[in-house]
């Protein structure tokens, strides 16, 4: 078995070190064009003079358009290719950054949120299935997690983007400014070949041997395209009826109580509610300014990025339940804190302890959940049902999104900090003892072999 790092693996593949960057990219901007809302709400309301609901939109708007695209990256990348969907989303990026940026009023500001939003949507379910299907087996879980890392460095480029235009009010440009690197990464896309599996699915047997050995130059070819024709060989005509009815019975109903239940779990337990009312939370305890709202949170982005790339380092060497139940149990413990914290008084020594609670549990969820959602949505069916799965985790995961944004400060202001961080730690316990029973650890399994984890009633054979 090879020894090699993480590092030494991807350069052995400069196939693999490209993906690698441009998944990394895509990852960046979507962090950034779902962080860099917290910046434009500070100046945004009172240019277009909007209401207290009229504001609201605008951060919602992403939301609303997320949802759609869950529900159609799916479908679209086994249409046309994991490729050309990863081109058409860095083309996406471009056109509602640019559009977003030159909105004259409410009504096309928040349209191009919502194509930003699909676009945002589709990128979230076919970014994680193109890296599975172009990655070594060895380092698959590793860029996977990266594309989180990604993700994460995204949303604390947004804060300090936001910080840097804050004084001017340029707010804009904040909006603008990631059509400049989804161009490149556009570009960079355009050169590359689509994934050995989608060439299978479409007989293209010779290019999938030839990009199976430009991705891992030391694969055992032969046995790889084996793996991948066994898989193909038992799908379906592919027709939405056929695919859901496949996920719906057995052997992976489980597989999709799974990813559906995981995918609500992972914002429901309250990341977002954290995220969006930092700035809420930090005002309590005295701080004000840019650097409440802005600079703070992007220190605890960046804190979050360092647990993340823990992650990266051990996903592949300890498994994948190992990592994820980790990171849940840190959350637990910090909001047990916050609760404590709510319980007595948010001033003086409290305060830092306040600070530590919130940073415990955006580390905790981005070293366990944030990581690993990407990991299990791409791992937990084999091909021909990878698209759609993905889409029902995303599309669970952003029902949940909506329900926290839409409920978390009435629910705060009606119970109170105490009982809402205790309500959240219940949830983060629900979700230990759930990834505890159901996930299976795919480490160093081939993609089409985890199949047989589900056939098996939750068990390796």
């Amino acid at each position: 078995m090879s020894d090699k790092t993480v590092p030494e693996r991807v350069a052995g593949s400069r196939l693999g070190l490209v993906v690698a960057i441009t998944s990394a990219a895509i990852g960046v901007i979507y962090g950034y064009d779902t962080g860099i809302v917290a910046g434009v709400l500070l100046f945004v309301p009172g240019e277009f003079h909007l209401s207290t609901a009229e504001t609201s939109s605008v951060a919602t708007a992403v939301a609303i358009g997320m949802i759609i695209g869950a529900l159609l990256g799916g479908r679209v990348s086994d249409s046309v290719g994991r490729k050309k969907t990863m081109v058409g989303i860095a083309g996406g990026y471009v056109v509602f950054a640019a559009l977003s940026a030159f909105a004259q009023g409410l009504l096309w500001l928040d349209g191009a949120r919502v194509g930003l939003g699909i676009t945002i949507g589709i990128s979230t379910v076919v970014a994680p299935v193109f890296i599975a299907e172009s990655s070594p087996t060895k380092i698959r879980g590793a860029l996977l997690v990266g594309y989180q890392v990604a993700t994460v460095a995204g949303i604390m480029s947004a804060y300090l983007v936001s910080f840097g235009l804050a004084a001017a009010g340029a707010w804009r440009w904040m909006l603008g400014l990631s059509a400049i690197p989804a161009f490149g990464v556009g570009l960079l896309l355009l050169r590359l070949p689509d994934t050995p599996r989608w060439y299978m699915m479409r007989g293209r047997r010779e290019d999938a041997i030839t990009t199976l050995r430009r991705i891992d130059p030391e694969a055992d070819i032969d046995a790889e395209i084996a793996v991948i024709e066994e898989g193909l060989g038992e799908e379906s005509s592919g027709r939405l009826r056929e695919t859901l009815g496949e996920m719906l019975h057995w052997p992976f109903r489980r597989a999709t109580m799974f990813v559906v239940v995981l995918g609500f779990l992972v914002q429901i337990t309250g990341i977002n509610a954290v995220i969006y009312f930092t700035p809420l939370i930090f005002t309590t305890m005295g701080l004000s300014g840019h650097v409440a709202l802005l600079l703070v949170p992007a220190g605890i982005q960046f804190v979050a990025l360092l647990a993340t790339l823990v992650a990266i380092a051990l996903v592949d060497r300890i498994g994948r339940r190992k990592v994820l139940l980790s990171g849940i149990a840190t959350m637990i413990v910090a909001n047990a804190l916050l609760a404590v914290v709510f319980a007595t008084d948010l001033s003086g020594g409290a305060s830092v302890v306040a600070f530590v609670g919130v940073l415990l549990f955006t580390c905790g969820f981005d070293f366990g959940f944030g990581a690993m959602v990407w990991v299990y949505s791409s791992e937990s069916f084999p091909g021909r049902l990878r698209s759609t799965g993905a889409s029902f985790m995303l599309t669970a995961n952003l029902v949940a999104n909506a329900l926290i944004a839409q409920f978390f400060l009435g629910v705060l202001g009606d119970i109170g900090g105490v009982a809402t961080f205790i309500m959240f730690g219940l949830l983060a316990v629900v979700s230990f003892v759930f990834v505890f029973a159901l996930a299976p650890e795919t480490k160093g399994r081939p993609l089409d072999s985890i199949r047989e984890y589900w056939e098996n009633g939750g068990h390796w054979s």
